[in-house]
């Protein structure tokens, strides 16, 4: 079987005769040469070409001599080729894959996604996304967390009031998780350190350019803490870790999109809500998305940070499972992140103690009887534990600066889509 060599590897393989395959980025005949440009997954190869050639989007194996020109990307390209297609191709894509700009409206890429995704402008975020993953794993892995994996059918809605997507299970009915949060703080008395990357789905009819039906969470959980700011610390350490991976494994890719990636601050700005309703002059018991914009540039400006977390939210606006803080009634163990002008990041400390659950339940006159499986763990000692959940979409479109949401999302599921 002959060895495949990758566009990226070329300049390894001067003087040699390697085989290369792709699908066909681009061809030009001229009158007295021909080009051929192949894409893998590493980037691009220039062949030198004659007689006809196959069309863009054919999958073809491309045997030659790589020799150096400075005008090929990457340096180097192949010579005396013999081009063999593997598939044909039977339609033209629905945009031009080799054009440098995108030039389509988004709903056109949305609706053809399969092969839009293909254009190196529209598959670098998701790399980028990828990388963030990585890091994420990474980081909590070398901090002792245990990866985990929660159920995606549930009986009830993770939180009092949420909106959640109804299912027949086998004829009784059941919803799709919005959130893993009661799986992982029960298997915080089992590892006492977990994560999750996995997706989690919202039944709220939002449609913006912040919000999908289905994202991937990243939820972290974690034991034997203090209060609020032990998971904060474990935060600031996950965002830099994320960002170090993007630098190193999707180089290319920011290189490509010309992006410059944030600087994590060794500590990372605190305001107390009751401060960052006072700066914003509200008095609402939330901030909105303009007041989320006017804190970052603040930060940004006080603090020379992209990054600001904002503590101590009402109780009345966090789930019946949040920490109260014993410091001020009324208020909580609670956080947001904001970066880049966006809530990014929502976490806190947990309630740990079984009779603080019946109470918390009570005060919002609710019967522990849906939650009788969730509060199991409580009955049986659980320590003082907290944790956060991070959209990835929405990290990677901060990231990325994208407008919206879905051009960081390789399928979206919102308001309005169901397909591809």
């Amino acid at each position: 079987m002959i060895s495949r060599v990758m566009s990226a590897e070329l300049a390894e393989h001067a003087g040699q005769r390697v085989t290369i395959a792709g699908w066909v980025h681009r061809r030009r005949q001229l009158k007295s040469v021909s080009f051929l440009v192949v894409r893998d997954r590493t980037g691009l190869a220039q062949v030198v070409a004659a007689g006809d050639l196959p069309p863009e989007e054919s999958v073809v194996q491309v045997t030659g001599t790589v020799t150096d020109n400075p005008q090929a990307p990457g340096g180097f390209e192949l010579v005396a080729p013999e081009v063999e297609v593997l598939t044909q191709h039977w339609a033209a894509p629905p945009i031009d894959l080799y054009r440098p700009v995108v030039g389509a409206a988004l709903p056109t890429l949305l609706d053809h996604a399969p092969v839009t995704l293909r254009h190196p402008m529209l598959r670098a975020p998701l790399e980028i996304s990828a990388a963030s993953v990585a890091g994420f794993r990474e980081t909590l892995d070398r901090q002792g967390f245990t990866e985990i994996h929660t159920p995606k059918i549930v009986a009830s809605a993770t939180e009092s009031g949420a909106n959640v997507f109804g299912i027949d299970y086998f004829g009784r009915p059941a919803f799709l998780a919005q959130s893993p949060q009661f799986y992982k703080q029960a298997m915080v008395g089992v590892f006492e350190r977990v994560y999750e990357v996995g997706p989690v789905f919202r039944a709220e009819p939002h449609d913006t350019v912040r919000h999908l039906a289905q994202y991937t969470s990243l939820d972290a959980e974690l034991g034997f803490i203090q209060d609020h700011r032990d998971v904060m610390a474990v935060l600031r350490e996950v965002l830099a870790g994320m960002i170090e991976s993007v630098r190193h494994r999707a180089a290319p890719a920011l290189d490509l999109l010309g992006l410059a990636l944030p600087e994590v601050p060794d500590e990372i700005p605190v305001v107390h809500f009751t401060d960052a309703q006072e700066l914003t002059s509200s008095d609402e018991p939330d901030l909105a998305p303009a007041q989320e914009r006017w804190l970052s540039e603040w930060a940004e400006k006080e603090h020379g940070s992209e990054f600001l977390f904002v503590t101590g939210y009402p109780l009345s606006k966090r789930p019946f499972y949040t920490h109260p803080d014993p410091a001020r009634a009324g208020y909580s163990n609670g956080f947001d992140l904001l970066f880049r002008g966006m809530e990014l990041v929502t976490g806190g400390q947990r309630l740990h103690r079984y009779p603080d659950y019946l109470a918390a339940l009570g005060n919002r006159n609710e019967e522990p009887g849906p939650y009788r499986g969730y509060l199991q763990a409580f009955r049986q000692g659980m320590p003082p534990h907290g944790g956060f959940a991070l959209g990835l979409e929405r990290w990677t479109a901060r990231l990325t600066g994208a407008a919206n949401i879905r051009q960081v999302t390789a399928f979206p599921r919102d308001l309005n889509r169901l397909s591809p």
